[in-house]
């Protein structure tokens, strides 16, 4: 990364890759090692996206339709998309809180607060997302605040909210980094650890900074900090992803999608981070070539940040 990087190339370069590390992890699921993956990815003639871009898509969307987050909204986004596209592959919580908001008459929030007996879900679907979130609020005080309402219409437990919004302050941390001054790991995850408030989380920070600090291989990693669908157990590891290869988006994207679990999550959630640190400039142009709907994911991007 050599001198300063602008604002607009950085939030192109988060959406983006992120899309880029959601549709390239699907595809690892069934070729799962680098030489399969890169062969495949030599011969693919488009790279589609799952549910993870199009929620992702659908934040950005309501960001810009009204200025700022506002549930409601989103949550009416988040069920056009699914109904327009509903083979992207969701998972169960997302349309089971489109149903209960139709047939009951009540509102996204306390859907999701229905959810698994009353818990709300944990799961990685908030942080899979909240890419757009962290790039428009990153010099915002209240980004946890925009985090919540971005993540209540889904996810109300507290540990699938934290999860998202770490992430989301990991995306707010790279969009203010311009210059490239050499990332420091230990800062980067202080800052996190003083932005987490569960236990859950933190406590899987401080072993993202050990594996870190110990120069701890992938598949280590992979086995300390799990790579599940609940976000405690997948979020950590693509910050891990990110946080080895900093300064080199394919191998970051690569470290989140072939050490197994949730791929394709993994993917966009690490990617989300090292294109908002990296800019656009820095994802492989044959790649964004062959991405699903990219000029559409580029137009929202700019659309973004000019909505700011």
């Amino acid at each position: 990364m050599k001198g300063e990087i602008n604002l607009e190339e950085k939030f192109r370069g988060c959406l983006l890759a992120s899309a880029l590390g959601d549709a390239i992890g699907e595809i690892a699921f069934f070729r799962s090692s680098r030489a399969a993956l890169q062969e495949e990815l030599r011969t693919s003639t488009q790279l589609r996206y799952t549910d993870d871009t199009a929620m992702a898509i659908g934040l950005a969307e309501s960001i810009t339709r009204r200025g700022s987050l506002e549930s409601g909204h989103l949550g009416d986004t988040f069920r056009s998309n699914f109904l327009r596209e509903p083979w992207r592959g969701y998972a169960s919580g997302p349309p089971t809180v489109f149903s209960m908001v139709s047939d009951l008459g009540i509102s996204y929030t306390e859907a999701a607060q229905r959810l698994f007996g009353g818990t709300g879900s944990f799961g990685n679907g908030a942080a899979m997302r909240i890419g757009p979130v962290g790039a428009f609020y990153y010099d915002s005080p209240r980004l946890y605040e925009q985090v919540r309402i971005a993540s209540a219409v889904t996810h109300a437990h507290p540990v699938g909210i934290d999860g998202a919004a770490v992430l989301a302050k990991a995306v707010a941390l790279a969009v203010g980094q311009t210059s490239s001054k050499t990332l420091s790991a230990t800062k980067f995850v202080a800052e996190l650890t003083k932005f987490a408030r569960t236990d859950a989380i933190m406590e899987k920070l401080n072993q993202v900074k050990t594996l870190i600090s110990m120069n701890a291989d992938p598949e280590q990693a992979a086995m300390s900090l799990g790579q599940g669908i609940a976000v405690q157990e997948s979020m950590p590891f693509a910050l891990y992803s990110f946080l080895r290869y900093p300064h080199s988006f394919e191998e970051c994207l690569y470290c989140a999608v072939l050490n197994g679990g949730d791929r394709d999550t993994l993917g966009a959630m690490a990617c989300a981070v090292s294109g908002a640190y990296l800019g656009e400039s820095a994802l492989p142009k044959n790649w964004l070539e062959k991405l699903e709907n990219e000029k559409q994911i580029r137009r929202l991007a700019v659309k973004l940040l000019r909505t700011r």
